[in-house]
């Protein structure tokens, strides 16, 4: 399957750099996310649960991010497997300052899913992949656009 689309962020690229690559916070707006185990600085093991119709099934990926050129471009591969099934996934990311505060994302991912949970939930997967994709980026940016805990809160005027 083939997937891309683009997202408008309300913060600057240097902020959005920032949150795409610490794993965790990513992983936290992954559906159906496990745990998440850092092997080093670009490779990581998410565990994550997926379902597709009835089928359910836990993958343990082994992620690696691949062609980093800050602050505009990053890649990753991804494999793993669950019971019955697997996954190849690789994805990139373009990132674009629109200005000062707001920053287009611009991604591809190309995902090959294969073993029960492709064949039994084949007509479903790709409707089920775009709503994963969109709650993932509502809570990206969410994440992301609100205010920080360290800017100083304003005072009413008086």
């Amino acid at each position: 399957m083939h997937f891309e689309g683009t997202q408008q962020i309300n913060a600057p690229i240097t902020t959005v750099w920032r949150y795409i690559n610490d794993p965790d916070k990513v992983a936290a707006c992954a559906p159906g996310f496990k745990t998440m185990e850092i092997l080093g600085p670009d490779h990581f093991k998410p565990t994550i649960a997926v379902g597709i119709g009835a089928v359910k099934a836990t993958f343990t990926l082994d992620v690696r991010r691949i062609d980093v050129n800050e602050p505009t471009h990053a890649a990753m591969t991804a494999r793993g497997n669950a019971a019955g099934s697997a996954v190849e996934m690789r994805a990139t990311m373009d990132l674009a300052a629109d200005s000062d505060s707001l920053t287009t994302m611009a991604w591809v991912a190309d995902v090959n899913i294969s073993g029960t949970i492709a064949s039994v939930g084949a007509r479903l997967m790709e409707g089920t992949a775009h709503k994963l994709t969109a709650k993932f980026f509502d809570c990206f940016r969410q994440n992301i656009e609100a205010p920080s805990a360290e800017e100083p809160s304003q005072a009413p005027a008086t």
